[in-house]
């Protein structure tokens, strides 16, 4: 027996010949087939062989091994044959017999049904997909006025109608019933993108083109083997996700921000600006809310700056949560949130609504997009502005990123301190830069930039600056006090803690510590002369 193995990222097919049993296949060298991709396990897969019958083990591999489409239970062997495909990682493996060649398997229509090729199961329900395309082009009208319920039993009945043409050959290990929901997923769901989902490891998808979805797990970029049928596939998934919500994408309007109904945040640009075709990027939303707890468990941060951050939110210190794309700013906002005192009113303003506070007294405000005519939008900007009549206790904005920041800054500066937002920065010396360019982007506001400077000091206590690692991890790499300015000039900060970088170990992962800096904030002063007590030891000291 030889084993066809092909890379379907690249489509470069290698034989393996089996000279004896068992065979293992992983990323590791020792194994008898080696298949280098971060989502093949070391040890992912063995091929035994017993009484002149074949078995496949999935070797409790971190995302699983697919027998003919089917998952394998880890660690249970499951009877296979020549001719049946292992699907690992991005890798198609076939067991090939010696009188039985892949290609000509493809080639060779089975007891006079349409063949299946390497791939059985997307090439199965492509073929499907386009002849229901065309029966429900016939029935459009009928469909028009059925609620969703309706349109999904008819959905089931026409894909049921097709499944029951005699000249169709399933896919080896599913049933009639599995393909009926796989097909309903491409149908009326989002398609090859539900198993990544419904895979709490993956934080975000990446579409590029049809034959390219990526998706980071566990903090790492990684290809999968998943693809839509074409370009037109894509938009389909998109105006399913955007129509509810009374979004629209075309030429004249080529990208939309959107969510998912657990919250997850979607963001799609079409051609002509995109030019190989729709993309569609999705930021999970965690379907359970996060705690510092949680937090200092992934190595965040410390237990001691989880106590600072608390008591600073409690205090009402105004702070910014500043970092890169994907670094944790939204994640680290909802925690430090959920530490404002219950008696309070917070209201939330969003481009998209992600946050999630636990206090009861909480107004979430949302942006709105201009409508088809150009009418109807609602601003960032507006919505803060309306925040200060809705008498708030604070004011927490997802992300400043524009004029708002203005209203921001005078909100913090006119009785709402401790109010809260994110901003994208590299630093927390960029972070002030960065609000003072915002706040010169406000319309019909003409300040000096030392106004707009003394305002920026007067209002932000701390700096919060996350960072995603060269291991994917996500920490917080400084939290750092705004103290004033010198000079009229150049703000003046002082940084509390601060995370050190020492290296990699052997996985990779990088080593480091948090550590107190040694400075002692001047906020501690304002809470001792309010009487209360500040345990020193958090800052290193006596």
């Amino acid at each position: 027996m030889k084993l066809k193995i092909r890379d379907e990222r690249t489509g470069d097919e290698r034989l393996v010949e089996v000279n004896e049993f068992p065979v293992t296949l992983g990323r590791s060298a020792d194994n008898s087939a080696v298949l280098p991709h971060d989502d093949v396990s070391r040890h992912h897969t063995q091929i035994s062989a017993s009484d002149g019958k074949l078995m496949a083990t999935d070797l409790g591999s971190t995302n699983r091994t697919f027998l003919n489409g089917t998952p394998l239970a880890p660690e249970e062997p499951t009877d296979c044959a020549e001719g049946d495909y292992l699907r690992i990682g991005p890798y198609l493996v076939e067991l090939v017999g010696d009188r039985q060649s892949l290609r000509a398997k493809e080639d060779t229509p089975v007891r006079g049904r349409r063949g299946l090729r390497p791939d059985e199961l997307f090439l199965f329900k492509k073929q499907v997909h386009e002849l229901f395309l065309e029966r429900m082009k016939k029935l459009r009208r009928a469909t028009e006025d059925m609620d969703e319920e309706e349109l999904e039993n008819k959905v089931r009945e026409t894909v049921g109608e097709i499944l029951a043409d005699s000249s169709f050959m399933y896919p080896s290990g599913w049933t009639k019933d599995a393909l009926v929901q796989e097909l309903l997923n491409d149908i009326l769901g989002l398609g090859p993108l539900e198993e990544f989902l419904a895979d709490d490891r993956v934080t975000e998808v990446m579409v590029n083109r049809p034959d390219q979805i990526y998706v980071e797990r566990n903090g790492k970029l990684v290809l999968t083997a998943k693809r839509f049928f074409d370009n037109n596939h894509i938009l389909q998934i998109i105006q399913r996700i955007i129509q509810p919500l009374g979004r629209r994408i075309d030429e004249s309007m080529p990208y939309v921000d959107a969510r998912l109904k657990d919250g997850s945040r979607v963001h799609a640009i079409i051609p002509p600006l995109a030019l190989n075709g729709p993309t569609l990027t999705i930021r999970k939303f965690a379907k359970r809310k996060l705690t510092a707890e949680d937090l200092i468990g992934f190595g965040s941060l410390s237990q001691d700056m989880a106590r600072f951050l608390e008591m600073m939110v409690k205090y009402r210190a105004s702070m910014v949560v500043s970092g890169g794309t994907g670094s944790g700013k939204t994640t680290l906002l909802n925690v430090l949130s959920n530490y404002v005192p219950d008696e309070e009113r917070v209201v939330t303003v969003e481009d998209s609504a992600e946050l999630r506070l636990n206090q009861e007294h909480v107004v979430s405000l949302e942006a709105r997009p201009a409508n088809i005519e150009g009418k109807g939008e609602v601003t960032i900007r507006d919505l803060v502005r309306q925040t200060l009549r809705m008498r708030p206790d604070r004011i927490v904005v997802g992300e400043c990123r524009g004029g708002e920041a203005l209203d921001m800054l005078q909100a913090m500066n006119t009785g709402h301190d401790g109010s809260l937002t994110t901003i994208h920065a590299n630093s927390p010396r960029d972070t002030l830069s960065r609000l003072e360019t915002l706040v010169l982007m406000a319309k019909d506001v003409e300040l000096p930039s030392r106004a707009i400077r003394e305002q920026i000091a007067s209002a932000i206590s701390f700096v919060v600056q996350t960072a995603r690692l060269a291991d994917g991890s996500r920490k917080i790499t400084s939290i750092t006090e705004v103290t004033g300015m010198e000079a009229g000039l150049t703000f003046t900060t002082q940084e509390i803690f601060v995370f050190e970088q020492k290296g990699f170990d052997e996985q990779n992962r990088v080593i480091g510590e948090f550590k107190p800096t040694g400075n002692i904030p001047t906020f501690v002063d304002r809470l001792r002369q309010r009487g209360v007590e500040v345990d020193m030891e958090v800052f290193g000291g006596p």
